[in-house]
């Protein structure tokens, strides 16, 4: 025992004794904070890294608070499997989600990965030795991401706490959560530097990284949600002189040949292949089933997987006849009921003027992201954030705010016409509005926009309610106090880890 005390002493000593630089080497053959900061390739592998978190974003969680959450799809109920991360993205769907549901936590988690990476960017540009103009192209993008993962955050959950700046000390780790005015006044403030720094896109196919098109858009759009529909017009319009175009066939923007065409203004990027970077979205949307193939191409079980953002009856009849959108958003799997009580995928029909043959099954799913691959869950499709004929139709609904409703038809009518459809004819505010409101609907099926136009435009508690109304009669598996749809239930709510990490955090009401 006195020996080991010795020894213990003696060491004690020797490394009281050692050079302080010694103990605080960083390791020599990583890269670290202190000294990856330096060149321009260096920085934009970083600013890389902030856009990481729109994949999981808008392909995750996105997809259950922006569509399931709403009239444009539900799920297929699995009696069968009945684990924790199921129901919890049901109670989504079904309005009785709560602080501990891991999918809405994940969104909030992922939103504060983005902006602590873009803080990091932005902070240590400041002092780098780099072209003005790199540094102004890589600050307006990090800002630009900055801005939209706060204007994803507060539209989702309130005021957040407001993190501007690298978080390098314990005591800046914790804040209080700001009001939904003052995280406004962030956003707002980013996306103005992101405008007054990013350049439009020089060429199509475009490259992925945010540009003035997806600044002013996502501006216009932070606009027209606080109704300050005077400041989003003219934005808008400039949009429309960037060299942007709808593609003459609504299929075709989905194409993997036309990923970041000249309708895309912003999208989340995917690859197939070994980096860890490939989309996997038909897997959760098509139909479970024990074999796959005849839906994909590919030998696959979705028992476990598939099954989620099924288009509702009522995003089917939203369409107007002859309306060419239909056909290419959603398509219908036709099987049998095998012998132990599994859908068995047989084929994939249209879903224009579909009547099941006698004998077989069917389940509607998203065709949107549908394509070719050789490997189970690992496809090559984005997900778009902003395409052109969205910033058409808020162009459209920001005119028609402003009552200058002849002026919103033309840029409202080039969407139409694209999927087949009449020219709107009518001037009457109210009218008009409600013909946007559904044209958005149709037009951004499946792509994250329906429950924000919902909230944006007052139409969330009247438009579900009447859903869970149309719904509970139909299932059983939903509970007598699903579909409760109040204005509490317009946010979701602050995780609980968080609440229990931050005592400065209040949660929000109603949870």
């Amino acid at each position: 025992m006195k020996n080991l005390l010795l020894y213990i002493a003696i060491l004690s000593t020797s490394l009281l004794a050692c050079n302080q630089d010694f103990l605080e080497l960083n390791p020599e053959d990583k890269p670290n904070a202190n000294d990856f900061f330096k060149t321009e390739a260096q920085f934009q592998q970083a600013l890389s890294g902030a856009y990481q978190p729109l994949r999981s974003l808008c392909a995750q969680s996105g997809y259950l608070m922006g569509e399931m959450r709403t009239d444009n799809t539900h799920y297929d109920f699995y009696p069968k499997d009945r684990g924790i991360h199921i129901l919890r993205r049901e109670a989504i769907d079904n309005f009785l989600d709560d602080a501990q549901n891991q999918w809405t936590n994940q969104f909030y988690f992922d939103a504060y990965t983005g902006i602590s990476r873009c803080n990091t960017v932005i902070g240590r540009l400041e002092n780098a030795d780099l072209d003005a103009g790199v540094k102004d192209q890589i600050s307006g993008e990090a800002k630009f991401l900055r801005a939209y993962y706060y204007f994803n955050l507060v539209r989702y959950f309130g005021g957040v706490p407001l993190y501007l700046k690298e978080v390098t000390r314990q005591q800046d780790a914790f804040l209080p959560r700001a009001t939904v005015q003052e995280t406004y006044d962030a956003i707002i403030a980013d996306a103005k530097d992101a405008v007054s720094k990013l350049a439009p896109p020089a060429q199509f196919p475009q490259t992925g990284r945010a540009t003035l098109g997806a600044a002013k858009t996502l501006l216009a759009e932070v606009y027209i949600t606080l109704k300050q529909y005077a400041s989003a017009t003219p934005l808008l319009k400039d949009v429309t002189q960037m060299g942007y175009a709808l593609l003459p066939d609504y299929a075709s923007v989905y194409s993997l040949q036309n990923k970041n065409s000249t309708e895309s203004v912003l999208e989340a990027q995917f690859q197939m292949g070994d980096q860890g970077q490939q989309s996997q979205f038909i897997y959760w949307f098509m139909p479970k089933t024990k074999d796959a193939k005849p839906i994909t191409g590919v030998t696959a079980n979705t028992l476990l997987t598939g099954g989620w953002n099924v288009p509702t009856q009522d995003m089917l009849d939203a369409y107007e006849p002859g309306d060419k959108r239909k056909d290419a958003s959603i398509a219908v799997a036709e099987g049998v009921i095998d012998t132990d009580g599994e859908f068995k995928a047989e084929s994939v029909k249209s879903v224009v003027n579909y009547q099941p043959p006698a004998g077989k099954v069917y389940h509607l799913f998203i065709r949107k992201y549908l394509h070719a691959h050789t490997r189970e869950s690992n496809t090559d499709d984005n997900w778009p954030l902003y395409r052109y004929a969205d910033v058409l139709l808020l162009l459209a609904e920001s005119l028609n705010e402003e009552n200058k409703s002849a002026e919103a038809l033309p840029y409202l009518n080039q969407v139409r016409a694209r999927a087949g459809l009449p020219a709107a004819t009518t001037t009457a505010q109210a009218a008009l509005r409600d013909v946007i409101m559904h044209e958005r609907r149709v037009e951004l099926a499946f792509e994250n926009h329906r429950w924000n136009d919902l909230v944006r435009t007052g139409k969330a508690i009247p438009v579900m309610t009447a859903h869970g109304n149309k719904l509970k009669p139909q299932y059983s598996y939903l509970a007598a106090n699903s579909y409760t749809v109040t204005q509490q239930r317009l946010v979701y709510p602050i995780p609980y880890s968080e609440l229990q990490l931050n005592n400065q955090l209040v949660q929000n009401d109603g949870y």
